[in-house]
């Protein structure tokens, strides 16, 4: 391997490892935000996860745009936001949908289903780190030589 893909991979780990601090320290903002909304704002478990989850969400993105992907492409906050939380919806849904799976067709996640809560863990934080290093926050290049605008 050669120095300059050492480099790439040590970054990667990296941001790797900053990425599930902040997903970390979203959750307990998640948690105390939902305890918050309903105490304070009278909401139920419903109303309130609502509530906590955009917190969640406005902290984990805030956070990894300044910590995380430091040098991405300068981005109008609001639409990197956007894509961020799309991202993280479909990263939902590969959690969810890695649980299922496994809990339908994996007789040992079938018995024990905090097997599948763990897999679908891994499966939706992977998604979304990928897609928030390729997509959201995408690394910021020089301009195409050319002239084309992509």
């Amino acid at each position: 391997m050669s120095a300059e893909a050492l480099d790439a991979a040590r970054r990667n780990s990296g941001r790797f490892l900053r990425f599930g601090l902040v997903g970390t320290a979203g959750f307990i903002v998640d948690a105390a935000a939902l305890t918050a909304a309903m105490a304070w704002l009278g909401l139920g478990p419903y109303g309130g996860r609502v509530v906590s989850y955009l917190a969640a969400a406005t902290f984990t993105w805030a956070m990894n745009r300044r910590f995380t992907f430091a040098g991405a492409e300068p981005r109008h906050p609001a639409a990197q936001w956007g894509r961020f939380v799309a991202a993280n919806c479909v990263g939902a849904v590969v959690n969810y949908g890695t649980y299922a799976a496994l809990l339908a067709f994996v007789p040992l996640v079938a018995a024990r289903p905090v097997l599948g809560v763990a897999a679908g863990s891994v499966a939706g934080l992977v998604f979304n780190f990928t897609a928030s290093k390729l997509w959201v926050f995408r690394a910021a290049t020089s301009p195409p030589t050319n002239g084309a605008t992509f």
